[in-house]
């Protein structure tokens, strides 16, 4: 658009006694209208231009032949603006909605991999959040869910090799072997084989059958923590080789207290080497109503601003709480903007945070242990 103005003007200004061209200024609301992706813009648009040439008085006789022929030379270079912009803003408009479509398609694939939790299971109130390193990506390499099982609530966070799009596939396989196994299996050293197994398989499947030591695929591994929380509080984890989590400790005054907790062994990431035989099941401090839980993956606490400094995540997660009732929703978006401003919107890892909130009551000798029917729909 600036191009056809400024050369219409450049023209006139170099040849003043050569053809007239200044009547193409006309064409200019044709051509700004091709770039609104509007058919109905454009045929206005020209239908104007051409308007604006027709002469309303009548002209002297020496100079009727030279406007008639300057007049026709526009309106045929309305004319071919109109018809060239019209047929490209006809082919622009589909491929804006096929890209809608495939965006669709994408973010709906995505949520079926890492879904959104659900705000409360078994008097646990939670909420999850996370970011990609990718443009675009609504999932990456980290990984987590919640789920009500007879056996407790269990939650899965991990971080699998990469970042981005190119972890998806390994996501998706370790999330869908969990989502079985938390209901299958009564001990969480049986969820974790499970877990074990299952992304050896995508491996070898991803190798096409020559998967071998060598292999780009041996290469690859996902560090996991599972965590299970009984209708008692107590705290049960396994650690292949992912941070442990932060407590929340509510406060009677003044903000809540955030703590790293550190409760047992940690074995490698899953992929590089074949679990123990007894796998080192940490029993973690119990968790009271009104504290919380917040797993998290390296992401959150490599992150770095302009000068390569860490994003302290422990005062972020003290900050986020707050004064008062903690609020698992408030804690992660806090954290989720606190990282965002201290990296400048600039991630170089994928990142994840899962808060957890014990609000259940003091439990009768006869309470159940079965899943309510309210809370089996997130199976």
């Amino acid at each position: 658009m600036c191009g056809w103005l400024l050369g219409i003007v450049v023209w006139e200004l170099s040849c003043p006694y050569g053809p007239r061209v200044i009547q193409l200024l006309a064409a200019a609301p044709a051509i700004a209208c091709a770039f609104t992706g509007s058919r109905l813009c454009m045929v206005l648009g020209g239908a104007s231009a051409l308007f604006a040439l027709v002469p309303l008085g009548i002209p002297a006789p020496e100079s009727s032949a030279d406007a008639l022929g300057a007049r026709i030379g526009a309106c045929a270079a309305i004319l071919t603006v109109v018809a060239v912009g019209y047929l490209t803003t006809g082919r622009h408009s589909r491929l804006v909605r096929e890209l809608h479509r495939a965006r669709e398609v994408a973010a709906a694939a995505q949520q079926a991999v890492l879904r959104p939790l659900p705000p409360r299971l078994e008097g646990i109130e939670l909420a999850g959040g996370h970011l990609s390193a990718s443009r675009g990506a609504a999932v990456g390499g980290d990984l987590y869910e919640v789920l009500a099982t007879p056996y407790g609530v269990r939650a899965v966070i991990g971080d699998a090799r990469g970042h981005g799009l190119a972890a998806i596939g390994t996501v998706a396989a370790v999330l869908g072997s969990f989502r079985e196994a938390a209901h299958e299996e009564r001990e969480l050293a049986g969820v974790l084989r499970r877990l074990d197994r299952a992304l050896e398989r995508h491996l070898r499947e991803r190798a096409g059958g020559a998967y071998t030591p060598e292999s780009p695929e041996a290469e690859e591994f996902v560090t996991v923590l599972l965590l299970e929380v009984g209708p008692d509080g107590e705290v049960t984890a396994l650690n292949c080789g992912h941070p442990w989590p932060y407590r929340l400790l509510e406060q009677p005054v003044g903000p809540a207290t955030a703590r790293q907790t550190a409760p047992g062994e940690v074995l490698p990431p899953l992929g590089l080497f074949p679990l123990p035989a007894e796998l080192p099941l940490a029993h973690c401090a119990p968790l009271p109503p009104g504290d919380a839980l917040v797993l998290h993956t390296d992401g959150a606490e490599d992150a770095r601003d302009a000068a390569g400094t860490f994003f302290p995540l422990r005062r972020a997660l003290a900050e986020a709480a707050g004064p008062g009732p903690i609020v698992p929703a408030a804690v992660v978006e806090g954290v989720r903007s606190a990282v965002l401003r201290h990296t400048g919107g600039r991630l170089a890892d994928d990142m994840a945070v899962v808060a957890l909130r014990n609000d259940r009551r003091p439990l009768s000798a006869t309470s159940s242990l079965s899943v309510p029917a309210g809370d089996a729909r997130h199976r």
